[in-house]
């Protein structure tokens, strides 16, 4: 099977991707293969003939994987999804298509037989509310729908000039993923009567495939010692080139084929999954489990902090000491101050840095790597 790789740096007009795609999902053409790297490789021919499409994961913790997504797979998606929302719409293009919530922008457009509209912000290589209203502006279709990342959704609704808000309320969805949400900023969406939709997937399962905690249309969940496994026609074939890598994360029972996700999870009595963190999120400090969520929930209730990303460094006395990177424009001493009543004695940051924002991958998912890197030397020199 052929594979065209197509790179879209700063200013590729996504579009142009949409009849390569097209073509793809029909299996009258190659596979596509999308990436922001220029010399990023990808072996040829295919092993699997079924495959329309490589996206790298975020390589949010380290090096990205190539998964191949069949024709089949993506259809499932969108049809899936097309079923749960109770309709097909336009979409408006607000993410990089090299990454699979853009890119799966493109591919329900192609199956609901509508033409998205890009956020000339992408184009740009930023995000901003005056595009997103621009973009929303061009759209004409009856039925809407967008697809953001929660730092989108918060600039959107932090803007002074609200120019983005009835533009975003005239949206009959907005689906949210890439990263967790924090309750403040699904209370600031409901306060705008704004319709969030939560969605929990991955790369490999042709995006999200549980909608707040729902499973999609033909999508099972199940959990092993709290890893959280998902099942559905949508699962990806594997990663290209790495044969290893597939036979950890990918086995087929039969009757479906599963994923092993890097998360923990929990159902509740009403069946809801409800993300509980990675698995290696727990942080032993001093012989105690610390989940590094839990820490991390109760920061974001600090008045002015946006977001947190709680991690560990290692500690010759502790074992390990729990440390955060939090998005506020607070002085740090005041953050530890209002920590001091919130958490108990191991849960409690022993270093803290603070910035306006949290830095970002290209996707919108947190840059864990850049923050463990930056929490690690200011350790090591006794700063934060």
């Amino acid at each position: 099977m052929e594979l065209i790789p197509i790179h879209t740096p700063e200013g590729h007009d996504p579009l142009t991707l949409l009849d390569p795609l097209e073509r793809a999902l029909a299996g009258d053409g190659p596979a596509v293969a999308p990436h922001h790297e220029q010399d990023l490789a990808f072996p040829d021919p295919l092993p699997n003939d079924d495959v329309a499409a490589v996206v790298c994961t975020s390589g949010s913790t380290g090096t990205p994987k190539k998964t191949m997504l069949t024709a089949d797979a993506l259809a499932a998606s969108s049809a899936a999804t097309a079923e749960r929302l109770g309709f097909e719409a336009q979409w408006m293009l607000a993410l990089p298509v090299h990454y699979v919530a853009g890119l799966q922008v493109l591919v329900r457009s192609v199956h609901a037989g509508t033409r998205p509209v890009v956020d000339p912000s992408v184009l740009r290589g930023g995000f901003t509310a005056e595009g997103f209203a621009e973009a929303a502006a061009a759209m004409t279709g009856l039925k809407r729908i967008v697809s953001l990342v929660p730092t989108q959704l918060s600039r959107l609704l932090e803007d002074p000039e609200q120019a983005a808000l009835p533009a975003l309320r005239r949206f009959d969805a907005v689906l949210l993923g890439g990263a967790p949400a924090s309750p403040a900023l699904l209370s600031a969406a409901r306060r705008e009567d704004v319709r969030v939709v939560q969605t929990y997937g991955s790369a490999e399962t042709c995006g999200g495939c549980v909608y707040d905690g729902v499973p999609l249309p033909g999508v099972e969940i199940d959990l092993q010692e709290g890893r959280i496994l998902l099942g559905g026609p949508m699962v990806a074939a594997g990663y290209l080139g790495a044969p290893e890598l597939t036979e950890q994360a990918f086995r087929s029972d039969g009757q479906m084929r599963w994923y092993r996700t890097s998360d923990n999870g929990q159902l509740g009595e009403d069946g809801r999954l409800r993300v509980t963190g990675r698995v290696d999120d727990v942080i032993m400090t001093g012989g105690v489990k610390v989940s590094a969520v839990a820490v991390r929930d109760v920061l974001e209730t600090v008045p002015g902090v946006r977001a947190a990303f709680v991690s560990s460094v290692p500690d010759p006395e502790w074992g390990q000491r729990v440390v955060a990177f939090v998005a506020t424009a607070r002085p740090t001493s005041e953050i530890l101050a209002e920590t001091e009543a919130r958490l108990a004695g191991p849960q409690k940051p022993r270093l803290l840095l603070t910035a306006p924002h949290l830095p970002l991958l290209p996707n919108g998912k947190e840059d864990r790597v850049s923050m463990n890197r930056a929490l690690a030397m200011a350790a090591s020199t006794g700063a934060g």
